[in-house]
């Protein structure tokens, strides 16, 4: 960062300032400001590196608690003459020993320490994970913060931010994954980066795609063996391995091109960000960063002492966001990410620790950092997802959840989709609930007032299995994570189609599979809320079973492109489903559909029974000036006849029926067909949708 030419104080000059947080180059005077928190440390010093040497700092920097610390920050400023073209900067930080669980400190003077304010990460060519973790120095050895990191300007001009409403049909990718198989069709050297990301915007944009939900891109530590970026390193530096050139200088403009771009293309940026622990793990883990500046701030701390850490987030350690130094890092973070960089949104998470206060209570009333944002000018107008519960059995889902004002993964709507298409018995009245937009956990009342379009409905996400090995797959196959097949949900709700996996597999099955995809597709794209499914699953992507490849860099953990041309009528039928989605606003409303929706069965009335599997509805469009839309749904595994309750025959057509092989399972807008009778044979396993005009005869509603 760059501070304005302004006159300096003599004071800001000779003992610098506590603020911002992070290295800041003084134009004005020459110099550089360095301010880092840490409540506990009783000493503190800067060290500079050069390029040629990163062993032996260029300089050593002792701070003087009674000139360069102001309350709980340490600070000074160094002239740039003093610190002779140093690149790269780190910190050496001591402080007491362990002292009962509110003070369990890490201090170790041997080990160098990332900046948590550095906007770049450079990793040494001897970076060495175990370095971090055993007694000793690791000096040579350890991530270095970038003293030039985001320096290089940006032309943001022209750039405009989208804002989805009625349209918005978000997409879950790995920026990694979604291109690094060689059969991607992106530049060999921007595979799996960033850049080759640009590359697909014509393949988003023609599928339909509004809003890129990315999986996590801030700075972790490859050696770690987690793939997909969960464990985080920094929370300001993009990761350097999504780059396709490896400048320091300009890793945050490569991210701003995709940004850009992006946003050209009038489709949002939506970061999924892991607020609530670091790449550090536990006590046997790495000590590269918060553990050693300030251990009992940034974590929450157990009282046990061969287990100090808790372990809320399943990874090891679950940062404090109870106190306010580690929240005001993360809302920091979200305004670097979304005024600099211009992200329209961020995806929590686990975001049920944020409810943890600092003894690991839940604070059912109040989530502190939501607040925070909600009351914050820069992050308030953002796209806010919560993903509402955590790895220690916490579950928020809806009003459970106290970010009211947040959407939400609804989990519920996944198990409730997959158990109802799957045939489970009883599951009919979950159906609707689902289908109208979960006002059981979103309700509306004057309280409330929640919207529909707070419920992010989803059939399948990077948690778990693919959409096509969710009809694949009976059982997980997840041996190559190392795991004895241990990790990864055991309860998927998916069903193989009657035969498990590909080898084998009979073409009726195959076509059973189809057809089952594209019922989830349908209901998907027919429910009020917000639609959101996983980058892959519009070609029938498979992991071969694998419903946790979180360690699988390699053809496994990466989108096989082979498969979009093998099955282009799955694709075809996506594209369609997401145009119509579009086109009906009936569908995705502010407000849920009330007495606009009519629920019927194979006849006038609903069939609740604990053995039904079938349901119709008519969505009524005049309110929204759109068409009528009546859908019937035979999860059944024989044929049923449904009598349509509304209209004339020659009223409705035909747009949809998922039994049908392309291209006639989903017929263009001006080919749709005709009714001809008021009943229709609705095959087992089957969806069929109808539309028919505003003066399409009477509906028959008594």
């Amino acid at each position: 960062m760059t501070l304005p030419e302004t006159t300096s104080s003599r004071w800001a000059t000779t003992e610098g300032l506590p603020f911002p947080l992070g290295p800041t180059r003084i134009e004005a005077e020459d110099a550089c400001n360095f301010a880092l928190y840490s409540k506990h440390a009783e000493s503190v010093t800067l060290l500079l590196y050069s390029e040629r040497d990163i062993v032996n700092p260029l300089l050593a920097y002792r701070f003087d608690y009674l000139k360069n610390k102001t309350g709980r920050i340490w600070h000074c400023r160094i002239p740039l003459a003093s610190m002779k073209g140093a690149s790269y900067y780190a910190y050496s930080v001591e402080g007491p020993a362990p002292n009962g669980r509110f003070e369990w400190h890490g201090f170790d003077r041997e080990k160098i320490l990332l900046d948590p304010y550095a906007k770049s990460v450079f990793f040494p060519p001897a970076f060495d994970r175990l370095a971090a973790i055993r007694p000793g120095s690791n000096a040579g050895k350890a991530l270095l913060g970038v003293l030039t990191g985001d320096s290089e300007r940006f032309n943001w001009q022209g750039d405009q931010r989208p804002r989805h409403e009625a349209d918005t049909v978000i997409y879950e990718l790995h920026v990694g994954g979604f291109t690094r198989n060689p059969n991607s069709g992106v530049r060999d050297q921007a595979r799996g980066t960033f850049a080759g990301l640009i590359e697909k915007i014509p393949y988003l944009k023609d599928l339909g795609v509004t809003v890129v939900e990315l999986m996590p891109v801030f700075q972790y530590d490859p050696s770690d063996g987690n793939y997909w970026g969960y464990m985080p390193l920094n929370f300001f530096s993009p990761h350097h391995g999504y780059l396709s050139d490896h400048t320091v200088r300009a890793q945050h403009n490569e991210v701003r091109d995709m940004i850009k771009a992006l946003h050209q293309a009038d489709i949002e940026v939506v970061l999924d960000v892991v607020y609530n622990h670091t790449g550090e793990g536990d006590h046997t883990g790495p000590v590269y960063s918060y553990k050693g500046i300030d251990n009992s701030t940034y974590y929450l701390m157990a009282d046990r002492p061969d287990a100090p850490y808790e372990n809320f987030s399943g990874t090891g350690n679950t940062l404090n966001t109870a106190n306010r130094a580690v929240r005001k890092m993360i809302m920091d973070s979200a305004r670097h990410w979304a005024c600099e960089m211009h992200v329209d949104g961020f995806r929590f998470d686990l975001a049920s620790l944020f409810t943890r206060n600092p003894d690991g209570s839940v604070n059912a009333n109040d989530v502190p950092l939501l607040s925070d944002m909600a009351s914050d000018p820069d992050l308030a107008h953002l796209r806010l997802i919560a993903e509402p519960w955590d790895a220690a059995g916490v579950y928020q889902l809806g009003r459970a959840f106290p970010g009211i004002m947040t959407c939400q993964w609804n989990g519920r709507y996944r198990d409730d989709l997959r158990r109802f298409l799957k045939g489970d018995p009883g599951r009919v009245s979950a159906l609707m609930r689902r289908l109208y937009g979960s006002d059981d956990l979103f309700p509306d009342d004057r309280m409330n007032a929640y919207h529909p379009h707070q419920s992010v409905n989803y059939i399948a996400s990077h948690d778990g299995f693919t959409l096509y090995d969710l009809v694949a797959y009976n059982q997980k196959r997840n041996w190559a994570n190392g795991h004895g097949n241990t990790d990864g949900m055991a309860e998927n709700h998916s069903w193989n189609c009657g035969w498990e996996g590909d080898e084998g597999a009979p073409p009726e099955v195959m076509n059973l599979r189809k057809q089952q995809i594209k019922n989830f597709c349908c209901l998907l794209f027919l429910s009020n809320g917000t639609p959101m499914f996983r980058a892959g699953d519009e070609f029938m992507h498979t992991q071969a079973g694998n419903n946790n490849p979180y360690n699988q860099d390699n053809e496994a953990g990466w989108i096989d492109w082979s498969r979009l041309h093998a099955n282009a009528d799955m694709i075809r039928f996506f594209k369609l489903m997401i145009a119509f989605r579009k086109a009906h606003p009936s569908l995705a409303r502010s407000r849920f559909w009330r007495e606009d929706v009519r629920w019927y069965g194979v006849g006038h009335a609903t069939d609740l029974a604990y053995d039904s599997r079938s349901l119709a509805f008519a969505l009524h469009g005049a309110s929204h000036h759109d068409l009528d839309i009546y859908v019937m749904i035979n999860a059944w595994w024989e044929e049923l006849t449904f009598q349509i309750q509304e209209g004339a025959t020659n009223a409705w057509r035909r747009v949809v029926d998922t039994s049908l092989e392309s291209p006639f399972d989903f017929l263009e807008p001006g080919n749709e067909s005709p009714m001809q009778s008021l009943q229709y044979r609705v095959p087992s396993r089957a969806v069929v949708v109808l539309v028919r005009d505003q003066d399409g005869g009477d509906r028959n509603e008594n």
